[in-house]
Formats: C-alpha cells, sequence, structure tokens
C-alpha cells in the first residue's frame, strides 16, 4: 500500500482545517462533538503522515546534494542510508493508521462468561478466565463492574455479566470472544487425572442509548422472586426481572439486586447491547467472514485458546502462537502480548487485503 505524496499532502491540510474550525471556538454542540470525533480520529493519521513527509522532504533534500567534499559526501550517504532504512517502517505505520477502524473500537465492552463442558471444573475455570480480564482491566486503568453472577457451591461461575469501561476497551478485548479450553487436574479429582473443560466468552460493544431504540411495545416484563444459589440473595419480594424482546425473541433475566427497578435497568442494558451486537453482525456479514480467515470471527462456538496446565503453556489456535507463560497469562499481564500478537494479524491480514 503505497502512499503517495499528494495523499498525505491532502491529510495535512484536513487536519489543519479541522484544527483551526476548533480553535475558532465558533462550534456548539453536536457540531462541535463531531468535529472534536473527527480530529481524534485523524490525528494519529496526521501524526503518522507528518513523519513519513519530513522522512520523504529530508531524503529527497540529501540526495540533492553534490559535495565534493568525500568526508561530507560520507555523512550524506550515512544520512540516506539511515533514512531509508526507517522510511519502510513509517509508512508500515501510516498505512495501519489508515485502516478503516470498526466504529465500536472506542466503545465500552460488556464481558459475558459461561461455564461450558465439564460442570463443576468449567465454572472455576470460567471464574479463572474473569480474574484474568479483571486483572488486565485493572493494568489498562479501566473500570469493571459485574452486571449479574451465577455462583456455584465451589466459588466458581456458570455465568457472569460485567461492564468494562475505559479507553479502547472493545478494540482490545473483541479478540476474546470465542471457547477457551483448559487442560488440568480439576480439583475436584482425587484421582490426579487432566481433564479436559471449556469456557465460552463474548465481548460485545456497548451502545449508547441513542444507538439503539427499544419500543417499549416490544417488551414483555414478567417480575417474580428471586432465589440465589447457596442461599445468597434470596428475597422476600418480587424483585427478579426477565426481559423478553418480542421480535427478536432475545430474553435477558436479572436479579442480583435486591431493587426490582435496579434488576429492570441493568436488564435493559444487556438487552441494549445484545440487540446492537445482533445489529452490528446483520450489517457486517460479509466482513465478519473476512474476518474469520483472520484472527477468527468471534463466534462464542469456535475454540480460540487452549490453557494447558501441567505443560505451564497457552496456546491462541487462531495464530498458532504458544507462550510457555500460563500464570503470567493468568494473573492478567500476559494477556497483554497475546492480545498484541492478535491485533498485529489482524492488520497485516487488512493490509494484504487493501493491497490486493
Amino acid at each position: 500500500m503505497t502512499i503517495t505524496d499528494a495523499r498525505l499532502a491532502q491529510i495535512a491540510e484536513r487536519f489543519a482545517q479541522l484544527e483551526a474550525r476548533l480553535a475558532s471556538g465558533t462550534l456548539e454542540g453536536a457540531d462541535f462533538v463531531a468535529a472534536s470525533r473527527d480530529y481524534s480520529e485523524l490525528e494519529p493519521v496526521a501524526r503518522a503522515a507528518a513523519s513519513v513527509r519530513e522522512m520523504r522532504g529530508e531524503l529527497a533534500e540529501l540526495s540533492a546534494i553534490s559535495d565534493p567534499d568525500p568526508e561530507m559526501r560520507a555523512l550524506v550517504a550515512d544520512d540516506i542510508a539511515r533514512l531509508n532504512a526507517e522510511l519502510p517502517a513509517a509508512e508500515q505505520a501510516l498505512a495501519i493508521a489508515m485502516l478503516p477502524r470498526d466504529s465500536a473500537d472506542a466503545r465500552p465492552a460488556m464481558l459475558e462468561i459461561r461455564g461450558g463442558t465439564g460442570g463443576d471444573e468449567a465454572a472455576l475455570f470460567a471464574a479463572d478466565l474473569f480474574r484474568m480480564y479483571e486483572r488486565f482491566a485493572a493494568e489498562q486503568g479501566w473500570k469493571v463492574e459485574v452486571i449479574s453472577a451465577n455462583v456455584n457451591d465451589l466459588g466458581g461461575y456458570k455465568e457472569i455479566v460485567a461492564n468494562i469501561a475505559g479507553t479502547g476497551v472493545f478494540a482490545q478485548l473483541k479478540y476474546e470472544s470465542g471457547v477457551h479450553r483448559v487442560q488440568r487436574v480439576p480439583v475436584t479429582e482425587s484421582g490426579g487425572r487432566i481433564h479436559t473443560s471449556a469456557a465460552t466468552v463474548a465481548v460485545l460493544p456497548e451502545p449508547d442509548e441513542v444507538d439503539v431504540q427499544i419500543d417499549p411495545g416490544d417488551i414483555k416484563i414478567d417480575i417474580y422472586r428471586a432465589s440465589g444459589a447457596g442461599g445468597q440473595h434470596v428475597n422476600t419480594t418480587d424483585s427478579a426481572v426477565r426481559l423478553t424482546h418480542l421480535p427478536t425473541g432475545l430474553v435477558v433475566i436479572q436479579q442480583d439486586q435486591r431493587s426490582q427497578h435496579k434488576n429492570k435497568d441493568k436488564a435493559m442494558q444487556v438487552l441494549r447491547t445484545r440487540l446492537y451486537d445482533l445489529r452490528r453482525a446483520e450489517a457486517h456479514g460479509a466482513e465478519a467472514e473476512a474476518r474469520k480467515a483472520m484472527v477468527g470471527s468471534g463466534d462464542r462456538s469456535e475454540r480460540i485458546r487452549t490453557y494447558n496446565f501441567p505443560q505451564g503453556r497457552v496456546t491462541d489456535h487462531r495464530i498458532g502462537l504458544t507462550l510457555h507463560r500460563l500464570p503470567e497469562i493468568l494473573e492478567g499481564p500476559g494477556l497483554g502480548e497475546l492480545i498484541a500478537a492478535l491485533i498485529a494479524e489482524d492488520q497485516a491480514k487488512r493490509l494484504a487485503a487493501v493491497g490486493e
């Protein structure tokens, strides 16, 4: 993907215009918000373009120098060699910055983890995964809020749903959707045999209320008495809420809060997110097929990663990457390396597609 000098000039001009508009003080309300969003999206592209433009200009100036002094010619040659070595990386960075962005990348996300095959051990593994994401989020400065959790007697999660808010949450965590498999000796296993269990992870971008308008007439609301496993949160009032979205058949149950009003609000938050995800999937069907060839479709039925405790390794099957750092990954810090590799692979595939 070659970016011409004319295109670099266009980027610089467009960025300068946006800077001038924002500095003018004449923009208000929706116009100011739109211009600010355009500015933040264009800024990394403009900075990368300015770097490439400066390096190309310097190369042109150096190449035009014809000095009779051998020492000066050697210095010029060294500078030209250095710039020729650095320029491809700068052009690559610009090409990546110019790739079309997922409009949901900057959004907060809803994380859903469910224990799958393996019973209690799968629920315990789901809890391990949630703690991994919780620690990774803390490192990024993100905020995690549990919306609902179904806990088994061993402290594992049959299901847990949480909101993760912060900068670039969905952009990083969207690669985590799919089936995560664990191979280890369960705490419930007395014979020391290795078992294979699984948990499913779904990461959904959270919409604003204006993004998904829900007609109250499309929702059936059922109120009933909540009951919790192990005697937790057993209510004496009817506070549990079940929402059924009639057009799609989506059902959301919320009973973690003692207040019916709070349960309804959280259920609406989950429903709105799932509807937004459904509409995104419908709108990007062709794109989803293309992404499946890159780093996986994000389908919750697709096995994406295996955590092997006896060998201390984690393998991401989409890109064939194995890291022998399982404890560090489950503690949070090591997860960043896996996510960075998935992002890099995605970018490489999309760059190759642009060049075809």
